[in-house]
């Protein structure tokens, strides 16, 4: 449940356009260690982030509600909802000041209803869909805040699915997609920076699911 989180600010050296980056590791379950980040990272660039991108996430894949012991319950939702609600607590006061910021939750096509991991993973995924429609459309919409998700479903070459194999025989196997293949970790991140790039976009969710529902 590490969580290594990289900013970026331009250079106060002579090439202003050279990104100054900073890497900071620490445990997303804790509320202790997320708050202290945000001091460590004004230390570092003189300022808060601009752009959050709640990305950290944990799913262990349970599927009968009554294999799920409530202490995993309450790992899902400190992990995927209350790390997020943290980070954008700490990040919000410095995006008020400018009157600019982009916040973006990596979510889940469970969210929306479907996935592998069980109903407790979908809930967790559902949170963040809740959390960006009420924050993005009433919350910080107009103080140049944009908040929004991005929902995608059989990402290979990750922790939660290294490959198709992995997901043979399952609602999430290739064959069932209609692309016919898993997505990629790029298509995630080409989404992500349309919408950082986007001010007109918030309290939206996009689902990057190669056509599953």
């Amino acid at each position: 449940m590490d969580d290594l989180i990289s900013t970026l600010q331009p250079s106060s050296s002579q090439c202003d356009t050279t990104p100054r980056v900073s890497s900071h590791q620490v445990d997303i379950s804790s509320a202790g260690q997320i708050q202290n980040l945000f001091p460590e990272i004004e230390k570092h660039h003189g300022h808060g982030p601009d752009i959050l991108i709640s990305n950290a996430g944990y799913g262990a894949r349970i599927s009968d509600i009554m294999d799920i012991p409530l202490s995993e319950f309450d790992k899902m939702f400190t992990v995927n909802l209350r790390a997020s609600f943290i980070l954008t607590q700490s990040s919000i006061p410095h995006m008020r000041a400018q009157k600019w910021g982009r916040i973006v939750y990596i979510s889940s096509i469970a969210g929306h209803g479907g996935g592998i991991n069980g109903c407790y993973y979908a809930a967790s995924k559902a949170g963040l869909m809740g959390l960006a429609k009420n924050l993005g459309t009433k919350g910080l919409a107009g103080e140049g805040i944009t908040v929004n998700d991005v929902a995608p479903a059989m990402i290979g070459g990750t922790g939660m699915i290294p490959g198709e194999e992995f997901v043979r025989g399952t609602a999430g196997d290739v064959s069932m997609i209609p692309v016919r293949r898993l997505g990629e970790t790029g298509e995630v991140a080409n989404v992500v920076t349309m919408v950082c790039r986007t001010g007109y976009l918030t309290g939206q969710s996009i689902m990057l699911s190669g056509g599953l529902k």
